[in-house]
């Protein structure tokens, strides 16, 4: 059965898309920790991140440090985090955080963002994205 994730890659639920490429996604979390919270995905679906072959594994955080580039160029933040924890959801995901306190890495307090914010943020990242 497909995961959360590759019903997002498929376009069976909607998500706000920052960056794509022939074999990776990376959305908005609607949940975030923080604005610009982003979720960096294979569109092969495993997992556990180091059940990915090497290639894939190291492919998967070049392009995470594409988008946290675009995030950090979009986002006023210290500095942009990195966590793979994956317990979610059984696809793995890089989470993408821009940090201005270490609370911003612990996952207990979430930002409250409307639609249009979510939208014009995700055009926001998706343009500097190289």
């Amino acid at each position: 059965m497909a995961t959360l994730f590759t019903k997002i890659i498929n376009g069976e639920i909607p998500s706000y898309k920052v960056a794509e490429t022939e074999d990776f996604y990376a959305f908005l979390d609607i949940n975030p920790n923080s604005k610009g919270h982003t979720l960096c995905i294979p569109k092969k679906e495993v997992n556990k991140i180091f059940d990915l072959d090497e290639a894939t594994y190291l492919a998967l955080m070049q392009f995470s440090r594409r988008v946290a580039l675009a995030i950090e160029k979009s986002v006023p933040c210290e500095r942009i985090g990195m966590s793979v924890i994956g317990l979610e959801v059984p696809h793995v995901h890089v989470h993408l955080i821009p940090l201005h306190t270490m609370e911003n890495a612990r996952f207990t307090h979430k930002e409250k963002l409307e639609k249009e914010e979510f939208e014009a943020l995700a055009h926001k990242i998706a343009s500097n994205f190289n």
